[in-house]
Formats: structure tokens, C-alpha cells, sequence
């Protein structure tokens, strides 16, 4: 009779009575992520000073220029970031590649829905400037 009544009951309330698992995950990760979705992306630069805060280590509160709001109860995250956009390039076309990039690496990466990335251009910057960025950025992050 007794074998009977659990042999409805699904396993994993017998193996794991209970449980409650939470997750957890920091904004510095969310952006994290939002950098390395950026530094893939041509003509788009970080703001003066958030990428060489974060490669010499310096402790911040946060990454100038990216805002990460999670919300916990819809377990989505929200992402409002600032960059600098090459002189040439299609502010349109570029908002679009850098919404669909962050949007993407987010779900993959956290299993979290991604409810939105409002990116502000803050200044158009002339190729070199972020060419020398680039190569700044890039030789630094390789020799660390």
C-alpha cells in the first residue's frame, strides 16, 4: 500500500525534500559580459576612463557608462550602457548590432531574460581616436 502511494510521487521530491535553490549573480557580472560584447563590436568605444578602471584593477562600484537593474521577480535584467561611436558608422545600424549582442550573450550566459538594452551614444569619435582606443585596450588586455 505503502509503495503504492509513492510510486505517483515524482523522485526528486523524495531525493531533494525541500530544497530551494537561489542563484544569485552580481551586476559586475552582467557587466562584464556587456564589455566583452563591445570590445567585438567595430567602431563602438568605451567611455574615457570605465576600461582602464577595470583593467588595472581599480575598485569601482560599477563600470562607468554600463546600468544593470535585475528584476528578481519577472528574473529579467535591464541594460542601459553609454559608448563612443566611430566618425562613418550608422548610429541605427550599430544600436541594433550592439542591443542583439548583449541581448544574446545575457540570455545564453545567465538563463535570464533580457527585457531591455537602451544604448546612449554620447559622442562621435574620429577613427583614429578609436583605432589608438582599440590598440590601447587590446595590448593591454593581452600582456596582463
Amino acid at each position: 500500500m505503502v509503495h503504492d502511494k509513492l510510486k505517483g510521487m515524482d523522485t526528486k521530491e523524495v531525493e531533494l525534500p525541500d530544497t530551494v535553490f537561489i542563484r544569485d549573480i552580481e551586476n559586475r557580472v552582467f557587466q562584464s559580459i556587456v564589455l566583452q560584447c563591445l570590445t567585438r563590436i567595430e567602431g563602438v568605444a568605451f567611455l574615457e576612463g570605465n576600461i582602464l578602471d577595470t583593467l588595472l584593477g581599480r575598485e569601482t562600484e560599477g563600470i562607468k557608462g554600463i546600468q544593470v537593474e535585475q528584476d528578481l521577480k519577472n528574473h529579467s535584467v535591464n541594460v542601459k550602457l553609454e559608448v563612443n561611436l566611430s566618425y562613418g558608422f550608422s548610429i541605427p545600424e550599430k544600436a541594433e548590432e550592439i542591443q542583439l549582442k548583449i541581448a544574446e550573450d545575457i540570455s545564453r550566459l545567465t538563463g535570464l531574460h533580457v527585457g531591455c538594452v537602451h544604448v546612449v551614444f554620447k559622442t562621435i569619435i574620429s577613427p583614429k581616436e578609436a583605432l589608438e582606443g582599440c590598440i590601447t585596450h587590446c595590448h593591454t588586455r593581452h600582456t596582463k
